[in-house]
């Protein structure tokens, strides 16, 4: 069963807390690439203010449940179907403005 905390947080954003601790360093870059296709990164597991509607066929939502749940049984990856799609989107958005007209997302629209 799920904590009152879990079931009553907050809808409005909170100011970060005061901490002593030092923040934790940035990640390193890849040296090999310093252009923006490198630093694109999803959002991960933050809270989200943006909203955005998808309208999907149930063949395509049984996919991205399947997806979700091959994550979770074969690379131990417990993600949510948004998560799954952040990192999707992610992905097509790097590849489009690393390879441009060659990349997949634009292969695939052509072809639709």
């Amino acid at each position: 069963m799920p904590a009152a905390d879990d079931l009553f947080r907050p809808t409005a954003a909170q100011p970060a807390p005061e901490s002593t601790t030092p923040a934790a360093p940035a990640p390193p870059e890849d040296e090999g690439h310093d252009d923006q296709t490198s630093r694109r990164r999803p959002s991960g597991r933050v809270r989200h203010d943006e909203k955005m509607t998808v309208y999907v066929t149930a063949d395509e939502l049984f996919d991205l449940e399947h997806a979700r749940l091959a994550l979770r049984r074969e690379h131990e990856l417990a993600v949510d179907r948004g998560r799954l799609v952040r990192e999707a989107v992610a992905i097509a958005l790097a590849d489009l403005e690393e390879r441009g007209e060659d990349s997949d997302i634009v292969q695939r629209l052509k072809q639709a």
